[in-house]
């Protein structure tokens, strides 16, 4: 059985910081609150103050699941391989629960805020999420839930450290470029940049583990 660490009592300080930044802000809101953005940032969805509480519970809940998903995962790998790289796993659960904390943050900010579009700061966060992923890409061992997961890598675990050091490599610095693309580009701009690259990075690894496959398959 598991024990309760000082690292998951930061997670759940962290987790629930923007419900306590919610209900500090909460009476200085209007009625009827931006409760969906579109791609440039923009609310385009409206609804009662009190349906933020949901949003919060959903993105908390969230950040919570992978979190103990994350810890869990030796003990229901059929690999078994997870136990080896745990340190990684509690690293990616850490700062995918930091992660969804500032998002969170982030949306009430841009409803207390009218002024401020949230895709100026949700672009760099993505963004810098994928450098983070990307750092830890190469530490990740054979399994079924995290990583680049395809037919291939899971076959062949030289397939798995092939593919994961090529994506390391390209989120990290693909992550970076965005960031600042993202940061220094105007909005609508930085938009149309950052949804192809985002698809280009996400499937680049994938095809290049089919590739890395019938290259060996022939030998």
């Amino acid at each position: 059985m598991k024990k309760f660490s000082l690292q998951d009592v930061a997670a759940l300080v962290i987790g629930v910081l923007p419900l306590g930044y919610l209900l500090w802000v909460y009476n200085s809101l209007p009625a009827i609150v931006p409760l969906h953005y579109g791609a440039d940032g923009k609310p385009n969805g409206f609804g009662p103050k009190t349906e933020l509480f949901l949003l919060q519970a959903l993105l908390i809940g969230v950040s919570f699941l992978i979190y103990l998903l994350l810890k869990f995962l030796p003990s229901i790998d059929p690999k078994k391989q997870v136990k080896y790289g745990e340190k990684t796993f509690n690293k990616l659960g850490m700062g995918l629960v930091i992660f969804l904390a500032a998002l969170n943050i982030c949306v009430t900010f841009s409803t207390v805020n009218r002024s401020f579009n949230a895709g100026r700061l949700l672009l760099p966060m993505i963004s810098l999420l994928f450098v983070f992923l990307g750092n830890m890409m190469n530490t990740i061992k054979p399994n079924y839930f995290a990583g680049v997961r395809t037919p291939w890598t899971l076959e062949d675990e030289g397939n798995w450290r092939a593919t994961h050091r090529l994506a390391g490599k390209l989120w990290f610095i693909g992550g970076i470029l965005l960031a600042i693309a993202t940061l220094v580009l105007p909005l609508q701009t930085g938009t149309y940049i950052f949804i192809p690259c985002i698809v280009l990075m996400a499937f680049i690894p994938m095809i290049y583990s089919y590739i890395y496959f019938k290259k060996h398959q022939l030998k």
